[in-house]
């Protein structure tokens, strides 16, 4: 990352983070599910589900932003990102696109900071060594071309998901 941008590596519950934007994994209909979608859907309550249903469906690879409603966070940025099909099906382009497109919407917003959860790493089953090496690097691309966002966080579930990120 470039030394003007502040990146951290946190176990921590994503929707109790203090940032402008936290990234939502979610799917195509952006209704709310389980895992990190579920949660961040009932930490922010009912009005996110309507908000976010409105701008569905929503492509995989692509996102769409929303208030943040009862959450901390100013914004979610509801990114679908791929279901892993062993890796064949363009999965790696979808994921990395669903990265630079949280990315540009964060931006558009004047959001200087944003916290991303390992998107396609729940029950999509995305391998996380994999995944990490995408977000990192997009991640990384997107900040040496933009002066924002200035902060980025990468939000861990587990002890595995932290030692990914670190290494």
């Amino acid at each position: 990352m470039p030394p003007d941008a502040t990146v951290e590596v946190i176990d921590i519950d994503i929707t109790t983070l203090d940032v402008d934007a936290i990234v939502n994994a979610a799917h195509r209909g952006l209704s709310g599910g389980g895992g990190v979608d579920g949660a961040i859907h009932r930490a922010a309550g009912p009005r996110l589900v309507e908000a976010s249903m409105k701008l569905a469906p929503c492509p995989t690879g692509s996102a769409r932003i929303t208030p943040g409603f009862g959450l901390k966070a100013r914004f979610v940025i509801h990114a679908v990102g791929p279901i892993w099909r062993g890796g064949a099906q363009n999965e790696e382009a979808l994921l990395a696109a669903a990265y630079r497109t949280s990315m540009r919407l964060a931006v558009d917003a004047g959001c200087r900071s944003i916290a991303f959860p390992a998107i396609s790493c729940g029950v999509y089953g995305y391998p996380l060594d994999q995944a990490v090496v995408i977000a990192v690097r997009e991640c990384a691309a997107f900040v040496a071309a933009h002066p924002l966002p200035e902060k980025i966080i990468f939000a861990c579930f587990d002890a595995q998901a932290l030692s990914a990120y670190n290494a």
